[in-house]
């Protein structure tokens, strides 16, 4: 069991397989991209098979596959046919764009990974051209509604972004009220590779719950996990539910039960935190399991109370990308 230096206990990792993506969005990363690793500084699958394995016999539980955009990775049904048979492993989850997610859909539901993430912050096709610099809005939108027929469990990330998507917020909940869908919004927050700075949003989680109430004025809190990042609720009469996500106001920090590792291998304890030491250059060095887990535990060990004191501690923190950091 993984416990960090303020009791709190670390089951979930989110594990990046690569910092590529097929998209631009501007919150993400700056119009011309950023510098992507070469492949020789990413994981390979074996190295996160072994990986994966290490951290499970630690104590986790629960592993989220991130990017980028995790199918970008032609090998990444491989991994994830070995991760749905390694014992101690409860629950495998992906974040994606849904660009590229068709053709495995069939699969992943064999294999018993239905818990999809799609990452969708706009239901007009050209609110989400000019966010994600892309035109893949027909493709998106027909895998999410593949997923959600199909039966898998899927939450739709929204970043409400000032001036840009904020117009579709009513809008998607009512196009989804019909499905068994979550439509989780998201905070906006400067990890985008330096070109954007802020220290303060507009739509922040409270503002986003008071724009949906003048809509929706029946709104039911739901019951949520300890551990949720998200404040979760369900409107009268829609099949779907909706929840908020303070990533900026950084509200759930006290009971975060998260471990991120990039797809180069550095340990990230906190969106907000300095990257620690790196695993791959442990696993290939050759060194035993023991090494790598010593290196956990000395990241866990050592976690920010918070992400504002994390922050404090890392000046050049919002200089990252997103898709370099693991979503």
């Amino acid at each position: 069991m993984l416990i960090d230096n303020h009791n709190r206990k670390i089951n979930y990792l989110r594990l990046a397989v690569t910092d590529r993506c097929n998209l631009r969005c501007n919150y993400c990363m700056p119009s011309e991209g950023i510098d992507f690793a070469k492949n020789d500084k990413l994981f390979t699958i074996e190295e996160l098979v072994k990986l994966s394995e290490i951290v499970v016999s630690q104590g986790i539980d629960k592993i989220r596959i991130t990017g980028g955009e995790p199918f970008v990775r032609k090998d990444l049904m491989v991994l994830l046919r070995r991760l749905a048979v390694l014992d101690g492993l409860d629950d495998i989850s992906i974040t994606t764009n849904a660009t590229l997610i068709g053709p495995y859909i069939t699969e992943l539901k064999e294999l018993g990974i239905t818990n999809i993430n799609v990452s969708l912050d706009a239901i007009t096709k050209e609110t989400f051209n000019k966010i994600t610099r892309r035109d893949t809005y027909d493709t998106v939108y027909s895998n999410l509604i593949k997923l959600i027929s199909e039966g898998f469990n899927v939450r739709i990330n929204f970043i409400a972004l000032d001036g840009q998507n904020t117009e579709d917020i009513i809008p998607i909940l009512e196009l989804m009220k019909h499905y068994n869908v979550s439509i989780r919004f998201l905070e906006e927050m400067p990890f985008n590779g330096g070109s954007k700075e802020f220290s303060t949003i507009k739509w922040d989680y409270k503002s986003i719950f008071n724009h949906i109430k003048t809509a929706f004025p029946e709104i039911e809190k739901l019951e949520s996990p300890a551990t949720s990042t998200s404040i979760n609720y369900k409107i009268k009469g829609h099949k779907s539910t909706f929840g908020l996500i303070p990533s900026f106001s950084r509200t759930f920090c006290g009971s975060c039960n998260r471990l991120r590792i990039s797809a180069t291998g550095d340990i990230i304890t906190c969106l907000y935190a300095k990257p620690s030491d790196n695993l791959r250059a442990i696993l290939r060095e050759g060194n035993s399991d023991d090494a790598v887990k010593e290196q956990i535990l000395k990241a866990v060990g050592s976690r920010a109370k918070t992400g504002f004191e994390a922050q404090k501690k890392y000046d050049g923190v919002f200089s990252n990308s997103m898709t370099s950091i693991g979503g």
